[in-house]
């Protein structure tokens, strides 16, 4: 059977994670260590910490690089394997740099109902910048698609960083959302 690369290229096979994008941090800061170790000591299986600790991880890298999932694997000694599957099969952990505004936009049939292709399109309008092209030029903004934020009877529902808006996101709440980000009032993400 053929090999479907060309000869060159397949002795040079990449894991998934090593194509992803990488992270100039590869190690947890002092006190995200401490942090980690006060979660895993709550849990009788270590395996049990991985979600919280991929979460300190997203916030003290900016994103969850194969990096910052080696260094969870290393904070909670666990194998990083499983470290990678978990972080791979959620995507709440994002695994590329984004803007220091994250938004994500519901088009699930509930919020597309509502008006979320539209609010989408608003959005992507007022930012420059479309679903999963990473962030902005100004590193501003960054926009990401997602199927559900959990509003289903009030959308069409958008998320900024960790802030949820839903019900009546219109063109005037939108301006006075992206206004409140602009001046510092939504707390950035966090690199």
């Amino acid at each position: 059977m053929n090999h479907p690369l060309p000869p060159e290229t397949s002795d040079h096979a990449m894991a998934p994670g090593e194509r992803l994008p990488q992270s100039e941090q590869k190690e947890f800061s002092p006190e995200s260590l401490a942090e980690i170790a006060a979660i895993a000591a709550k849990y009788p299986d270590k395996l049990a910490a991985t979600l919280p600790a991929l979460h300190i991880a997203q916030r003290d890298f900016g994103f969850v690089s194969l990096a910052a999932m080696k260094a969870v694997a290393k904070a909670l000694a666990i194998p990083e394997g499983h470290v990678f599957g978990v972080a791979s099969f959620y995507t709440l952990y994002q695994k590329h740099p984004v803007g220091k505004f994250h938004l994500q936009v519901c088009t699930n049939l509930p919020c597309a109902l509502a008006g979320g292709a539209q609010l989408l399109e608003k959005v992507c309008a007022k930012t420059g910048v479309k679903p999963g092209e990473g962030a902005s030029k100004d590193g501003l903004w960054s926009i990401e698609e997602v199927e559900c934020l959990a509003s289903c009877g009030s959308g069409p529902c958008l998320q900024v960083n960790s802030d949820v808006y839903e019900e009546f996101v219109d063109e005037k709440k939108l301006d006075e959302i992206f206004e409140a980000c602009k001046r510092g009032e939504v707390r950035a993400w966090a690199k």
